[in-house]
């Protein structure tokens, strides 16, 4: 993020509450969300951690992180450690739920972003089933199994 556009005062984006209310400013490339008064953004609803999740431009997109929160931070309904955000997603931070809104141009993106389909494909489904060890329509053991031997 240029120092240029930091000192314009221009917003980064924006986070709007999903069923209402006022859009929050995202107005810095790297934000602490969390119900802490020293987060910068303060969510003050009791199921939201101290610091909850971070958010960082990179490369001209917001990156979601997850600080180690109780309630888990969501993208798009999918829980997430860590995730690159497109404009129109949606960040569930405990139960509370923002669409993010921003410009990847204006914050440096000179290209489409990487596709995250196989990543998300490969955290939307167990150890397990990653390894073939498990069926993924059944849960069930591939293979044969010790009873009957």
């Amino acid at each position: 993020m240029s120092e240029e556009t930091k000192s314009e005062g221009r917003t980064l984006g924006e986070l709007i509450p999903v069923g209402g209310g006022d859009p929050i400013p995202l107005l810095r490339p790297q934000l602490v969300l969390g119900r802490r008064e020293s987060s910068d953004i303060v969510l003050r609803f009791p199921n939201v951690s101290g610091v909850h999740c971070e958010l960082t431009v990179v490369d001209g997109y917001w990156v979601v992180r997850d600080l180690g929160s109780s309630n888990g931070t969501k993208v798009n309904g999918n829980r997430v450690s860590e995730q690159r955000l497109d404009p129109g997603d949606t960040i569930g931070i405990a139960r509370h739920e923002y669409e993010i809104a921003f410009e990847p141009s204006q914050l440096g993106a000179t290209a489409p972003p990487a596709d995250n389909d196989e990543t998300n494909e490969m955290f939307g489904r167990s150890l397990l089933e990653a390894a073939g060890l498990v069926a993924r329509t059944g849960n069930k053991p591939v293979g044969r199994s010790r009873r009957g031997r």
